[in-house]
């Protein structure tokens, strides 16, 4: 039995299950989010608007169908529990920014529909499971990272408070309110030109020096390490996660894919040698 007629026997789940599961159908996903950038950008081009608009807005639509029909299969591919596309926040977000981009490209709402086609480009994220692992890791880092920001801002408020009394008659520009204190420290914590603040407050009082290089190892060197420590701490735990995933037992489903796949094999194989064992006899009758 010949692949091809393997493949006119299966349902529609199961063809739409292969197509999900071939290489080709996420390298050609991924060809169409690059095309879509590309698209988008040369957009920006007056002259290239001028001369190529209806060609772009037609690779535009061809994209967009492109997308559609992808989600489709995946969901044809669940056979009778389609919601279970749902179940992956990565579907969820490819099929938002899907719907978003059916909003006309005319009208009052023009700007947002140009704006939707660039967060097509977002989908390259979850088009490379690398990808994934890298938002899946930065999102599980947010509860940590928020007591490492909720130390930060009790270490700029304490330093803001002082630095307002310490500088405020000093150096007006950079510390005449709270407020303006706070932005003067950020701009230290960055290392934006923050000697120069460093030395207008020296000029008055030649010990500020010990404010400011304690400030930029508290806030910087340490509390950079910390956010550092965390996102690499997650990752180790994401990559564990993804490993586990792997090693999970296939389903129902994969389990009958791949019975049908060896019966096909092992048709060729008994075809092949029923062949083989035919020649001879036929040679040695003549």
């Amino acid at each position: 039995m010949s692949e091809a007629s393997i493949y006119q026997k299966l349902t529609l789940v199961e063809r739409c299950e292969r197509i999900v599961a071939a290489p080709l159908f996420n390298q050609v996903i991924i060809g169409m989010i690059l095309l879509n950038a590309l698209a988008v950008g040369l957009e920006t081009f007056s002259w290239v608007m001028e001369r190529f608009g209806p060609q772009l807005g037609v690779i535009n639509q061809l994209i967009l169908v492109s997308f559609i029909l992808e989600a489709l299969v995946k969901i044809v591919a669940h056979g009778a529990r389609p919601w279970r596309y749902f179940a992956s926040g990565w579907n969820c977000f490819d099929f938002i920014i899907i719907a978003l981009s059916l909003i006309p490209a005319t009208g009052p709402l023009a700007t947002l529909a140009r704006l939707i086609r660039v967060l097509r480009v977002l989908r390259l994220v979850s088009a490379f499971p690398e990808l994934r692992t890298l938002v899946d890791t930065l999102l599980r880092s947010l509860p940590s990272m928020m007591h490492i920001a909720l130390l930060m801002s009790i270490i700029f408020y304490i330093y803001g408070v002082a630095g307002y009394f310490l500088f405020h008659d000093v150096d007006p520009t950079h510390w005449r309110s709270l407020p303006i204190a706070f932005l003067s420290l950020f701009r230290i914590v960055t290392f934006e030109d923050w000697t120069d603040i460093m030395y207008t407050a020296m000029d008055a009082m030649p010990w500020a020096w010990l404010y400011f290089v304690s400030f930029v190892v508290m806030g910087a060197f340490v509390m950079i390490n910390l956010f550092i420590g965390v996102v690499l701490n997650n990752l180790e735990e994401a990559k564990l996660r993804r490993m586990d995933e792997m090693c999970l037992p296939p389903s129902q489903t994969e389990i009958l894919r791949e019975l049908r796949a060896t019966q096909a094999s092992l048709g060729r194989l008994q075809k092949r040698m029923e062949e083989s064992s035919y020649t001879p006899a036929a040679t040695g009758a003549k």
